[in-house]
C-alpha cells in the first residue's frame, strides 16, 4: 500500500512539472518582441530535429477586422482541442509569475531624446542593432568560462526594454534547470548579474527603480574618485547615494521640503542636488538605445493596424518573417512505429524511443505556446482597437481614452500580467506613426464635469499653453495650475510639475528667452 501510495505522489510531481515547463514556455514566447521570437523559433527548429517548417498555409488569418462591435472570440480561438486547460494553464502561470510590466509614471522623468510623431513615422521597420546586442558584445570581450558566458547572455535576453531585469532570480534559476540543464543557486545567479551591472550603461541589469539609480551613482562616485574630482563633486556623489539609499520614497514622491530637512541641506545645495538626480536615467536600456544613434535604430512593428477612409479599422500580425512549424511527420512516425512494437523492443530501441518521444513532446509544446502567444496577441490588439477606436480612426491624442491593463484584461479574458506581457516591447504600426503598445495605456481623470478623460489631454493643454506662453515671462508651475482648472482641469501643482516634466519641459526660468 505504502508502494502504491509513493508511485502516485511522483506521478503527481512530474505532471506539475510537466505544467510548470509549459507555462514557462507560454510566458518566454509571449514577451518576446518581433526580432527576438524569430530567432527564439529559429534556434529552436535548429536544436530539435522533430521540429520543422510546414509549407501549409497558417492556421492564423493574415488580416482580421476589429471595429466598434461586440467582443467576439475568434474561429483561433477554438484551434485547440483541450482550451480549458489551456485556460487553467494560464491563470496559473499568471498567479504564480509576477507582472513585468510597470506603470512609466511610477518613474522620475529623464530628460533624454523625445521624438514627435513625425520622427516616429518616419522610423524604418527592419533587423536593427539593440541594446541587447551592445550587451552581447561586451559580454565577448570578458574573460568568461562557457557556463558563466551563457549565464550572462541568458540574463541579458531576460531584461526588459528599458534595461531592468524584472524576472525575478529564482524564476530564472528554474528555467536554466529545467530548459537548459544548468543547476545553479540564486547565490551563484547573482554573482553572474553583478557582472553584467558593471557593464555600459550603468543601471543595467538594476531590479528595480532604487536599485537602478543607485548602481549609477555608485558608478559616478568610483569614476570621480579614480580621476582625482574636486572634493565638493565627491561630496554630492555621496549625498545622492544617501539619498537613494535612506530616502528615497521621499525622492520618489518629490517631497523635496521634507528631504531638504532631513539632510539638514541649505537651499542653494538642495537645488543643485536635486538637479544632479533629476539627470539620473530610469531607463538605461532606452537610453542605449538613444546612443546607438537614431539613424540605425530601426523597429520591426508587431502588429500592422490598417485604418480604411470609412472609418473600418483592421489588424494583422506581422509573420511575414515566421516560420510555420509542425512535428516533423517522420519523427512522428517513428514514434508510432515504436510504441507499435514496444513489447519486442531490445534495450538500445527503446532508448531511440524515449529519445523520440522526448523530442516530439517539446517539438509540439513549442508548437502549442506559440498558438498561445498568437491567441494572447491577437485578442490584446482586438482589445486595444476596440477600446481606443477613436484614436485609431483619427490619429488624435487626445481621442485617447483612459485605458489600463485591467480593462484589456476584462475584455479578452486573460489576466492582467497576460496583458502586461503582450504590451511590453510590442510595436503597432498604424497609418499615423508606429507606437509601442505602451502608448496606448493612461491613467483617467474625472473633469469637473463628470466626463473621463485621459491624463494624455492633460498633457496636451498642458503643452498648448506652454507653448503659447510670452517667452519673456514664462509660466510657472502655479500659474499653470490655475489655468488649467480654469479650462476644467483641476490638479495639483506637483500634477503639473510631473506633467510637464514626463513632456520634456524645463521650469520656467529655463524656458525664458529676452
Amino acid at each position: 500500500m505504502a508502494q502504491i501510495q509513493t508511485q502516485e505522489q511522483r506521478q503527481e510531481q512530474h505532471l506539475q512539472q510537466t505544467i510548470s515547463q509549459q507555462q514557462l514556455l507560454n510566458a518566454q514566447l509571449v514577451e518576446l518582441p518581433l526580432q527576438q521570437f524569430i530567432e527564439r523559433v529559429n534556434t529552436e527548429m535548429h536544436d530539435n530535429p522533430a521540429l520543422e517548417q510546414q509549407t501549409d498555409e497558417p492556421e492564423f488569418p493574415d488580416n482580421t477586422d476589429f471595429n466598434d462591435g461586440p467582443n467576439t472570440q475568434d474561429n483561433a480561438d477554438e484551434d485547440y482541442d483541450s482550451q480549458r486547460e489551456r485556460e487553467e494553464r494560464q491563470d496559473a502561470l499568471d498567479a504564480a509569475l509576477e507582472s513585468f510590466g510597470r506603470d512609466d509614471e511610477d518613474l522620475p522623468v529623464y530628460a533624454g531624446n523625445h521624438y514627435s510623431a513625425e520622427e516616429r513615422e518616419d522610423t524604418p521597420f527592419g533587423a536593427s542593432e539593440t541594446f541587447y546586442d551592445t550587451l552581447l558584445q561586451q559580454v565577448s570581450e570578458l574573460e568568461l568560462n562557457d557556463q558563466e558566458r551563457y549565464v550572462m547572455e541568458y540574463l541579458i535576453r531576460s531584461l526588459a526594454d528599458d534595461g531592468l531585469l524584472r524576472t525575478p532570480i529564482d524564476s530564472i534559476a528554474e528555467e536554466l534547470a529545467i530548459y537548459h540543464n544548468i543547476d545553479l543557486s540564486t547565490a551563484e545567479i547573482e554573482k553572474n548579474l553583478k557582472r553584467l551591472q558593471q557593464l555600459d550603461p550603468p543601471g543595467i541589469g538594476a531590479r528595480d527603480l532604487q536599485e537602478c539609480l543607485q548602481l549609477q551613482v555608485e558608478r559616478k562616485l568610483a569614476d570621480d574618485t579614480s580621476n582625482g574630482a574636486p572634493q565638493n563633486k565627491l561630496d554630492m556623489d555621496r549625498l545622492m547615494l544617501r539619498v537613494l539609499e535612506h530616502h528615497f520614497d521621499d525622492f520618489k514622491n518629490r517631497r523635496w521640503d521634507k528631504l531638504q530637512k532631513d539632510l539638514k541641506v541649505g537651499s542653494q545645495l538642495m537645488e543643485e542636488l536635486t538637479g544632479e538626480l533629476r539627470h539620473l536615467n530610469p531607463r538605461p536600456g532606452a537610453s542605449m538605445s538613444e546612443t546607438i544613434g537614431h539613424s540605425i535604430q530601426q523597429i520591426t512593428p508587431d502588429f500592422i493596424v490598417d485604418t480604411q477612409d470609412d472609418g473600418t479599422v483592421t489588424f494583422s500580425l506581422n509573420n511575414s518573417e515566421i516560420p510555420q512549424l509542425q512535428v516533423s511527420p517522420s519523427f512522428a512516425e517513428l514514434l508510432k512505429e515504436y510504441q507499435n512494437n514496444k513489447d519486442t523492443m531490445s534495450r538500445q530501441m527503446k532508448e531511440a524511443l524515449l529519445y523520440t518521444r522526448q523530442k516530439v513532446g517539446a517539438a509540439q509544446s513549442f508548437i502549442d505556446a506559440i498558438k498561445m502567444r498568437q491567441r494572447s496577441m491577437t485578442l490584446t490588439m482586438k482589445a486595444i482597437i476596440q477600446l481606443q477606436h477613436p484614436f485609431f480612426e483619427e490619429g488624435d491624442e487626445t481621442l485617447l481614452r483612459p485605458m489600463i491593463l485591467k480593462d484589456v484584461a476584462e475584455k479578452t479574458g486573460l489576466d492582467i500580467s497576460t496583458i502586461s506581457r503582450v504590451s511590453n516591447s510590442k510595436y503597432a504600426q498604424t497609418r499615423w506613426g508606429t507606437f509601442p503598445l505602451r502608448y496606448f495605456f493612461s491613467e483617467g481623470f474625472t473633469t469637473q464635469n463628470g466626463e473621463e478623460l485621459s491624463t494624455r489631454v492633460i498633457k496636451a493643454v498642458l503643452r498648448e499653453i506652454i507653448d503659447e506662453e510670452d517667452k519673456r515671462k514664462p509660466l510657472a508651475d502655479d500659474v499653470l495650475c490655475k489655468l488649467l482648472a480654469q479650462k476644467g482641469y483641476p490638479i495639483a501643482r506637483r500634477t503639473v510639475a510631473k506633467y510637464r516634466e514626463m513632456l520634456g519641459i524645463p521650469i520656467a526660468r529655463l524656458r525664458k528667452s529676452n
